[in-house]
């Protein structure tokens, strides 16, 4: 296909992700607002892609971020440890005592269940990563001399402040320069965004990053908030069966963006907070391709799963060079994901190969 990712022997990273990352408090089956105890998770939408790459398909991967260096810093960096994503280019920042200098960032979600749907309750005003500039990195020596095959990030980085949108325009600016791919999820929140500008500085940040793009993820509202672009003739809940409507609005994407090579998104019906219908299309080389259906698919917690759909499909897209295999190991990733609590993936490439040959869930001795 026509993407030319490094040769893996030349980069000490197969990927790296540009973006916050929070810790997570999950109450578990219950609610935050009457909850006396959490779990604590580290997760952000463009660091779960490469814990996921990590954890489940083995690559090699490293975190592009910063922290507050106080003791909850310190727990997120164990957590990241844990995972096995290199930690050494993250940015410490001092602070002061009680975070008004900087801050890390607290995610509280809720899964919900059933008819009551997933609540999430952010807590990232005045982050370390908010206030970090692309020169808080050597970014000659990172893409230069140490290698990255893929840079992934995202709009949920771009829009948490005017300093991250510009952060983003500057580090994929010099990962382009030396050959590395970028991987980005348009991934379109309107509350992040209204308090730099709303959906007209959402357009004008990611029009800008869209000329740098090589692998393009986002659904039909995030390319129609962000871009400007829409699906002529979607119902909500007959995604799947709209292939001629994609096709159609991914031919003026790439008529506009001649860069993207590979251009993915996610289908979900929401029938239940716990049961979706769940696939993904991938666009390359001319043609759609689409993964197969996971119908009334049970969720345990559904945060995460377009993560860990973008790297099952950034592994498959690596190791293959096929976009029917690689969207398929998005999907079944992303499947696999949200059977299981927290924002990353527990499941092993193993497991996923199964489910993308079939296998259902009968009991493993």
């Amino acid at each position: 296909m026509d993407l030319q990712f490094k040769d893996k022997s030349e980069c000490r990273y197969d990927a790296l992700s540009l973006g916050e990352v929070m810790l997570r408090l999950d109450p578990g089956e219950g609610r935050i607002r009457t909850a006396r105890s959490f779990r604590v998770w580290e997760g952000g939408g463009e660091y779960n892609v490469v814990r996921g790459l990590r954890r489940c398909f083995g690559m090699r991967s490293g975190v592009l971020t910063a922290f507050a260096d106080n003791e909850l810093g310190r727990l997120m960096e164990d957590l990241i440890l844990q995972g096995g994503v290199d930690t050494s280019l993250i940015k410490w920042m001092k602070t002061d005592g009680i975070g008004r200098i900087c801050r890390n960032g607290l995610n509280f979600t809720e899964r919900g269940f059933g008819i009551r749907g997933a609540v999430g309750c952010s807590d990232r005003a005045g982050t370390a990563i908010s206030k970090a500039t692309a020169k808080d990195w050597d970014l000659d020596h990172i893409f230069g001399e140490l290698g990255v095959r893929v840079l992934h990030t995202g709009g949920i980085y771009a829009a948490l402040s005017e300093t991250s949108s510009q952060t983003v325009i500057d580090v994929i600016k010099a990962a382009k320069k030396y050959g590395t791919l970028v991987s980005y999820d348009l991934n379109y929140r309107p509350s992040m965004w209204s308090a730099i500008g709303g959906i007209d500085k959402a357009r004008e940040v990611n029009k800008e990053i869209a000329r740098y793009v090589d692998i393009m993820i986002g659904n039909e509202e995030d390319f129609t908030a962000c871009l400007g672009f829409e699906v002529e003739g979607n119902d909500a809940d007959l995604k799947e069966l709209n292939v001629e409507g994609y096709k159609k609005m991914i031919g003026e994407v790439v008529k506009t963006y001649p860069n993207m090579k590979c251009i993915a998104t996610t289908l979900r019906t929401v029938k239940t907070a716990t049961v979706n219908d769940w696939s993904a299309l991938c666009w390359a080389d001319g043609e759609i391709y689409k993964a197969r259906d996971y119908k009334d698919l049970e969720i345990m917690d559904r945060v995460g799963g377009g993560d860990s759909f973008a790297s099952g499909l950034l592994y498959g897209l690596m190791t293959t060079a096929d976009p029917e295999k690689a969207v398929n190991y998005g999907a079944a990733h992303g499947a696999l994901a949200m059977t299981t609590p927290g924002d990353t993936s527990m499941a092993s490439c193993k497991e996923v190969e199964a489910l993308m040959g079939g296998a259902g869930a009968r009991v493993q001795r």
